[in-house]
């Protein structure tokens, strides 16, 4: 703790008061947790209507999340993120007085500006840390935003008891808090212009550095078997007679979790090797999901969660402090657009894939999970290993017998 209190310190002034921003705009990211229902139950709409609209979000983040690095590389980190935030506020506070049948057009621009922020307020945290403090910092920035997400959920089920455009009013204000502390306290770039922020070639730069596309396609691999908590365990947990609110506890173990060690954890490794960390956390979540295969039922399900975010503490904050370090000038929010790019695409194979596995085989889902992401965790592993560097063949040493008895 006293290492994580350290790094506290030694963070610029405005970025402590920016996480304290974020920490009340993750309390209030209500609106778009609770849409569905709100759809249902306030604005009477049919369940698989609110699921094909609820569903327009996902392809706007999807959207923003691709172009939102360039856009911040090519009008500023800070300007965009501003943008973004401004959006937002605008979007929760329109959805209660829209129309149903313009509802789809307006969640979709609000998914679009949401995954712009996403990989925009990444970059705009890592570039600013010292590379040594990296990790901690971005581990710090993700166990602010879960103290919100742990705070949130229960303030937007009194708010929905009550009134469901209460949800978004909230979501409203809290976002515009976020806006406020950025435009006072986040510095202006100096000395430099859109040109030069969005300058060089994408391509030529992944080409100079593959490793960084290993690592990319190693997360699609391994945020589709992290994300089956997502979408098959609740599944599982009904199958097995759990009630909804073990699933709920399950969730809320994995934010604590990472709330009270993921900033330690950081701080304690940060002297190890990058990839090594990650592979560590790829093999914890492989091991993770081979719990649920021992008949233990919810014993089993609790151990998961604890084994699987301890992977998560380990290999997400790494992996996005290591594309933020291999990043060129100018590319930061690019490169974090890559990252985001590969987590939404497990997202996105996870729901269709696991689901689609349990329906056919339940008891394939676990075995074939975990061995997916121990086998990825093994090989990123072996990448780290230090290979021998070539050096000059060493001169053959005369034996002085012969050299005193040729033949």
């Amino acid at each position: 703790m006293r290492d994580v209190v350290h790094t506290i310190r030694r963070l610029p002034g405005w970025l402590r008061v920016l996480m304290i921003g974020q920490f009340v705009s993750a309390a209030g990211s209500l609106a778009w947790l609770y849409m569905t229902l709100y759809l249902v139950v306030d604005r009477g709409v049919s369940a698989p209507t609110a699921g094909l609209i609820t569903a327009a979000y996902g392809v706007g983040v999807i959207a923003g999340n691709l172009g939102g690095g360039w856009i911040g590389d090519r009008f500023g980190l800070r300007r965009t993120m501003l943008i973004a935030v401004g959006g937002w506020v605008v979007c929760c506070a329109l959805v209660p007085i829209t129309p149903i049948t313009a509802l789809p057009v307006l969640i979709a621009v609000a998914g679009a500006i949401g995954g712009i922020n996403r990989p925009v307020g990444s970059a705009l945290v890592a570039t600013t840390i010292p590379a040594d403090l990296r990790r901690v910092g971005i581990a710090l920035s993700r166990s602010v935003s879960n103290a919100g997400t742990i705070v949130g959920p229960p303030l937007g089920a009194l708010f929905a008891a009550y009134d469901f455009g209460l949800l978004f009013a909230f979501d409203a204000v809290t976002s515009a808090i976020l806006w406020v502390v950025i435009f006072a306290r986040v510095p202006r770039p100096a000395g430099s212009t859109a040109h030069t922020r969005g300058g060089g070639s994408m391509i030529a730069a992944l080409r100079a550095r593959p490793a960084i596309l290993a690592l990319l396609a190693a997360i699609v691999a391994i945020d589709t078997v992290y994300r089956l908590q997502y979408t098959v365990l609740p599944l599982w947990l009904r199958d097995h007679g759990q009630p909804t609110a073990a699933y709920g506890l399950l969730i809320s173990l994995n934010c604590v979790l990472i709330v009270l060690a993921e900033a330690a954890l950081a701080a304690r490794l940060r002297g190890h090797s990058a990839i090594a960390v990650i592979g560590v956390g790829f093999l914890l979540v492989g091991a993770g999901y081979l719990l649920l295969g021992t008949g233990l039922g919810l014993i089993a399900a609790v151990a998961m969660m604890i084994v699987v975010t301890a992977g998560e503490m380990l290999y997400k904050p790494t992996a996005t402090a290591y594309a933020a370090d291999a990043a060129p000038d100018g590319m930061a929010g690019r490169y974090q657009s890559l990252y985001g790019a590969a987590s939404i695409a497990g997202m996105t194979l996870s729901p269709a894939l696991g689901t689609a596995l349990y329906a056919h085989s339940p008891a394939l889902v676990w075995p074939l999970g975990g061995l997916l992401a121990i086998a990825v965790g093994a090989g990123t592993l072996a990448a780290a290993r230090p290979r021998p560097t070539p050096g000059p063949r060493p001169r053959p040493i005369p034996d002085p017998d012969l050299a005193q008895h040729p033949s």
